[in-house]
């Protein structure tokens, strides 16, 4: 018994033909020590060989029972470590809506799995050489291995490998037909809101002239009415061409194609300018400081801007004065826009500078243009707008300008 166990654990732990070799030696071990006459080879009595054949034959069927044991053994954590490199492999690709990027971690756990030093994953058929030899994933890719573990992963990484990459490559691209499809279905409906936005705005003043155009052409007509229609028709057009050159210039912010033309300019200038632009100089209070200095910014741009805010702030200012002041603070010009309406609600203040959007009790007052472009276009000039407002209160709209580092600050 004690020969058995003997056999038994070399078969165990060192398989089976060094446990088939170990049942050998214990039988002529247990012969020379147990079988008369002990210390020698030789068998006396018939019956002795009897007993030796079947501890023979059993040390050998214990070896292969045990040899047969070890191996299934091996097979099985062999097995679980294939299913745990599949499924850190399923979390890697499946895990990420970009299976490309995790490609080199996924290489590295095969490696590791394999034993090796080394292994590449390449969406992309590519030949091996006398290192490493090129697995092929199906029409996917190709696993690159050193030449000794070419078998191994070929038989029991490939398969499950390029399972997971052909699933987390269609996933990868039904995410992104997903994407695709989602923005289009956006894009329609942005361009649906415009056109809901917009198509008043533009109908009312072309309404208006149409109107007044057909009315001209009556011979009845009175020279008074002649001359209010003809003013009609005029500041509609006006009108008209001003929600144009805002759609425009919204269009050109949105595809940044809105590069300002910078040059030296005074912000004095560039006010007094667009107060003229509102047409309602008498209803703004100017309150500029002297000794504000040049800045390199596109005048024209900055000059739209400011009639903006100022034509916003006549708008929506029930019927009050405006007043625009601007000074030096620092390293940069402040310039505020000021009205004494009902303010604007803490929710609202930064929702009114996105595109068509009007707040409570805005609607017909306007398209919803002019803030989205008074923030796009003074940002383009390196500067910054925002709203400081109380309900009940008015409402300033503060845009700061920085001053160049050649120009210095007044003390």
């Amino acid at each position: 018994m004690l020969y058995l166990l003997a056999v038994l654990l070399v078969s165990t732990v060192f398989g089976l033909w060094l446990g088939l070799a170990t049942s050998v030696a214990a039988a002529l071990a247990f012969n020379y020590f147990h079988i008369e006459p002990t210390g020698r080879f030789t068998i006396a009595d018939a019956e002795n060989w009897a007993a030796l054949v079947v501890f023979l034959v059993a040390a050998a069927v214990a070896s292969g029972l045990s040899g047969l044991a070890r191996e299934r053994a091996e097979e099985a954590e062999r097995r679980r470590r294939e299913a745990d490199l599949a499924a850190e492999l399923a979390r890697l690709l499946l895990g990420t809506p970009e299976p490309r990027a995790v490609l080199p971690t996924a290489a590295k756990r095969i490696a590791d799995a394999l034993g090796v030093d080394s292994a590449t994953v390449v969406l992309e058929w590519v030949e091996g050489d006398e290192r490493r030899a090129a697995v092929r994933l199906g029409d996917l890719g190709t696993l690159l291995v050193p030449v000794a573990a070419e078998e191994l992963a070929r038989e029991r990484v490939a398969p499950a490998l390029e399972a997971l990459l052909w699933a987390a490559l269609e996933r990868e691209r039904l995410t992104r037909e997903v994407v695709e499809t989602s923005a289009l279905r956006r894009s329609d409906e942005i361009k649906t809101a415009v056109l809901r936005s917009v198509s008043h705005d533009l109908r009312s003043p072309l309404t208006a002239i149409v109107a007044a155009g057909d009315a001209l052409a009556s011979p009845s007509l009175q020279s008074e009415d002649r001359i209010e229609l003809a003013d009609t028709i005029a500041h509609e057009s006006r009108r008209l061409a001003r929600l144009v050159d805002q759609l425009l210039d919204l269009s050109r912010l949105q595809a940044g194609t809105a590069d300002p033309r910078e040059d030296w300019c005074s912000l004095d200038e560039v006010i007094r300018a667009a107060v003229e632009d509102t047409g309602a100089a008498d209803r703004v209070k100017l309150a500029i400081a002297p000794d504000l200095p040049l800045i390199r910014a596109d005048a024209g741009q900055l000059r739209r801007a400011v009639a903006n805010l100022i034509e916003n702030a006549l708008r929506y200012g029930d019927h009050e004065p405006v007043s625009v002041r601007a000074r030096v603070s620092g390293r940069r010009i402040l310039m505020r826009v000021v009205d004494q309406g009902p303010g604007i609600p803490l929710a609202e203040q930064e929702r009114i500078f996105a595109p068509f959007y009007r707040g409570p009790g805005a609607e017909g007052q306007g398209s919803g243009l002019g803030l989205a472009i008074v923030r796009g276009l003074i940002e383009a000039n390196g500067g910054r707008v925002r709203v400081e407002s109380l309900p009940g209160q008015g409402t300033s709209f503060v845009v700061e300008l920085p001053l160049p580092a050649a120009v210095e600050a007044p003390a």
